[in-house]
């Protein structure tokens, strides 16, 4: 080791000159001229096959992306199908016509079985009211409900049967004056009444339809009214008619006349609150008017079923000492 740095101290070598300056360079300097000779030349096979190479990974690279993305999307869907949905309010309303038929079953029932009840009670056997009850309750059940299907299914006979009579009208010119007198009600102006004519004249479904409607008056029935309406009346005759035998299913047999007067009580309630609630329904709840009309009815229905109620005690009764 003492020999090799005698020697470089002996015979120092020359240092060599660094081109393009005195700091010595990592990489040789950029040559312009060559750059561009080689950008005129072309590419060797295997420059081409690495380039290719990496469009191919590009390419892949973007499918694996698109495929990420769409599996987050069905993830998040996913979840969102997951996530509980918000309850939905159903709001039921019932029909008029529905209402009509659960007052009328109910009225009916209500009155008829309280005053039947009670006229047997002076009979002074509770079985004897019970029983008789519960069979004028089926048969006065099937009788209404059969009465309401049967005036249910002749509503629609007189609607078809109308329909044919105003489809022979309307090749007429019946249907002109019709139409000019419906409308001439709301001040129409006799322009708008020929265009209006014009139109419907164009659409025979629509003519049919407003001449039902505004001259006769007849809307369409649904096809399940008269299963409906059977169903509201007897259920409505049965449930408002068992209320007046509830008290004498608990007495005993010899203590009809407690029976009675507990059935007089239960009734007065029933009849008044429902005379109430009916008219509420139809008209509302909320205003002094409103109130006073229900009242009224409350008043009118416990009158009604007192008098029914009163005229069969009395019939039994003079029958029984005659």
């Amino acid at each position: 080791m003492s020999l090799a740095f005698l020697k470089n101290l002996a015979f120092p070598k020359e240092k060599q000159p660094v081109q393009g300056g005195t700091c010595p360079a990592r990489h040789p300097p950029f040559d312009f001229e060559k750059n561009r000779a080689d950008e005129h030349q072309p590419p060797s096979p295997a420059l081409t096959q690495k380039r290719s190479e990496s469009s191919w990974l590009s390419c892949e690279s973007s499918v694996d992306l698109e495929a990420q993305k769409h599996q987050s999307q069905s993830s998040t869907s996913s979840l969102s199908k997951c996530e509980p949905e918000p309850k939905r309010r159903f709001h039921f309303k019932p029909s008029p016509r529905m209402i009509s038929d659960a007052i009328i079953g109910l009225s009916d029932g209500m009155t008829v079985p309280f005053a039947l009840t009670a006229g047997l009670a002076s009979l002074g056997d509770t079985r004897l009211v019970v029983l008789g009850g519960l069979a004028e309750l089926i048969a006065g059940a099937i009788s209404m409900g059969l009465g309401g299907l049967l005036g249910a299914k002749s509503e629609a006979e007189s609607y078809n049967a109308t329909v044919c009579q105003t489809k022979k009208m309307m090749n007429t010119n019946e249907a002109s004056v019709i139409v000019h007198e419906v409308l001439g009600r709301y001040r129409v102006p006799t322009p708008s009444i020929r265009d209006t004519f014009d139109s419907l004249k164009k659409n025979p479904e629509e003519l049919l339809d407003f001449l039902m409607r505004f001259h006769h008056q007849m809307p369409e029935p649904e096809n399940s009214r008269p299963f409906v309406c059977a169903a509201t009346i007897a259920l409505g005759y049965f449930f408002g008619g068992f209320v007046p035998l509830l008290p004498y299913l608990c007495v005993k047999r010899n203590e009809v006349m407690i029976g009675l007067w507990w059935s007089i009580s239960v009734m007065a309630v029933a009849l008044f609150a429902f005379g109430w609630v009916k008219t509420g329904v139809v008209v509302g709840w909320r205003g002094g008017e409103n109130v006073r009309q229900a009242f009224k009815s409350a008043v009118q229905m416990l009158v009604i079923g007192g008098v029914a109620a009163g005229a069969a005690v009395g019939l039994v009764r003079a029958m029984n000492h005659g």
